[in-house]
């Protein structure tokens, strides 16, 4: 419920507050004072894009609107916790317009997206105004209409799950029908790449390997030349040098009995020449292993040009790249090899979600049937309450392919003259008749959606007398079981209200203020008869208020 509403710097508006009562609210005043303005104020609590130039009364400060929600008995709870919002029985919504034209929204302090505030609003308030009217051409309105008196939450939500994962399985079959179609043409193409690759046998660091070898063979005469030089320096008799170590050494012991530093210095040599030793036998045996082999070379260098002609090929610079994309054609033509058994099982994906969808949208199409001959009476009883006696309504449904909201075509048929066909709501009713016909619709749906307030805005246009009075019942009907706030002209509904707020302007500046039964009288009064008021009006004033 809509416990109060502060709207500053808005428009027409510098301030103003107000504060509504639980039941019938009525807002009157002369064109162009300023209701719409209320409407667009509110509308920014629900989360409507703001527009500063003009929005902003004075473009110097900012726009400030803000309300209070008593939602205590909404069980709104787990909707604050999704949020991340402080629950408060007591609920405060705030927007602020600033002269840049940002804007910033808050649910109890906490700062929130504009989205948030919709989705918030959706379980708060329902506003109807004029133009709503237009909904009716709208076929997920009547679809949504229907279904909410029908009960089918749970089955549509079901089904819209349903629908949804339809979508994403065919998307995804279309994907990989499309990647099967454009694979095959490179089928033959990656089979051969991937047949040459594992040909070649390829080894991390062959490269390398191939290269070093093929560096040793080709010039293995100077190698083994340059080593048995070394070996013949190192142990050419009676001049090599491993000999001349062991002369000296055995002479550097001979004098250490008389001069004790020979014994470390021949120490020294013994270890020079077991670490030459062991050079001049590894000299010996490489010079032995070093041999041309011009066939081995030969061999090498095939290999070798064939590494450096697959890394050219694939524009690669060595052989573990060249690995790797070895094993990404492999995987692509593993992909491709095994693309029908994915297509096939997407296809099964699809026809499984199919069947289960059209079995959910079976059981829309008899809930719906079945409860639209009652929605058809309960309108018209409302309509002819409301001056139509002889209107008739009807709910077609008529098949159609599988959609967000099932497979039924849902239209409104509607006459208001007996004898006459009913034809497509949008395309016959007049405005006035638009508005009754909305009137009843939001009358039967308010009673399943139990949303805590409505809002109407000049939905009684176009009536006047008797018909205004059995309008204004029915809105005083719907006060009963829910908060009713609505904008009127007509005399016999604004009677009907628990407060009567007057919109005024002064000076160029939108008021509004709550009216004493007495100011009741005269505004009523004002209605009847215009800017004169007359003692009759006044009587019937009194009359209409039952004063």
């Amino acid at each position: 419920m809509l416990l109060s509403l502060t709207v500053e710097n808005y428009a027409l508006i510098d301030r103003l507050d107000v504060r509504f009562d639980n039941r019938l609210n009525i807002i009157t005043g002369e064109t162009g004072a300023g209701k719409s303005i209320l409407m667009g104020a509110l509308g920014l609590l629900l989360g409507a894009k703001p527009d500063a130039e003009s929005a902003l009364k004075d473009r110097t400060r900012n726009c400030v609107v803000e309300a209070t929600f008593d939602i205590e008995q909404l069980g709104l709870e787990p909707l604050f916790e999704e949020y991340d919002l402080d629950y408060e029985p007591q609920t405060l919504i705030r927007r602020v317009i600033m002269p840049s034209g940002k804007s910033r929204s808050f649910v109890n302090d906490v700062p929130v997206q504009a989205a948030v505030l919709k989705v918030l609003g959706e379980y708060l308030i329902d506003i109807h105004s004029q133009h709503r009217n237009l909904i009716l051409s709208s076929e997920q309105f009547r679809i949504d209409a229907l279904d909410t008196i029908a009960g089918c939450g749970d089955i549509k939500r079901e089904y819209r799950t349903c629908f949804a994962a339809l979508g994403k399985a065919r998307h995804a079959l279309d994907e990989a029908t499309a990647a099967q179609n454009a694979s095959r043409n490179d089928e033959d193409w990656l089979r051969h790449q991937v047949e040459e690759l594992r040909a070649a046998a390829l080894r991390a660091g062959e490269t390398e390997e191939v290269e070093s070898e093929l560096r040793l063979l080709e010039n293995a005469d100077s190698i083994r030349d340059t080593l048995l030089q070394l070996h013949t320096s190192l142990d050419e008799e009676p001049n090599g040098i491993l000999s001349q170590l062991r002369s000296s050494e055995s002479a550097l012991r001979h004098i250490a009995t008389s001069y004790p530093a020979a014994a470390e210095l021949a120490e020294r040599l013994h270890s020079v020449s077991i670490e030459l030793k062991d050079i001049n036998g590894q000299a010996e045996e490489d010079a032995e292993r070093t041999n041309t082999d011009p066939e081995r070379i030969e061999q090498l260098t095939t290999r070798l040009d064939t590494l450096y002609a697959l890394c050219a090929k694939h524009r690669v610079t060595d052989v573990a790249t060249l690995i790797e994309v070895r094993d990404r054609y492999t995987a692509e033509l593993d992909t491709i090899e095994h693309s029908d058994e994915h297509v096939a099982a997407l296809r099964r994906e699809v026809a499984a979600l199919e069947q289960k969808a059209r079995t959910l949208a079976t059981t829309l199409h008899e809930q719906r049937s079945k409860v639209a001959p009652r929605l058809d009476a309960d309108v018209e009883e409302i309509l002819h309450k409301v001056g139509m006696e002889g209107a008739l309504f009807c709910t077609r449904l008529t098949d159609s392919p599988l959609g967000a909201s099932g497979s039924d075509n849902v239209e409104f048929l509607f006459t208001a003259n007996a004898g006459v066909a009913p034809r497509a709501i949008e395309r016959i009713a007049s405005g006035g008749e638009l508005s009754r016909v909305m009137l009843a619709l939001k009358a039967i749906l308010s009673k399943r959606l139990s949303l805590p307030t409505i809002v109407f805005d000049e939905i009684d246009t176009g009536v006047s007398g008797r018909v205004a009075d059995a309008v204004g019942d029915i809105i005083n009907t719907l006060s009963e079981s829910m908060q009713v706030i609505d904008i009127t002209h007509l005399p016999q509904v604004a009677a009907k209200g628990n407060t009567h707020l007057l919109v005024y302007k002064e000076q160029g500046v939108t008021h509004l203020r709550p009216l004493t039964d007495q100011e009741r009288v005269v505004e009523i009064a004002k209605m009847l008869s215009g800017s004169t008021i007359t003692d009759a009006a006044l009587s019937q004033a009194r009359h209409l208020l039952g004063k």
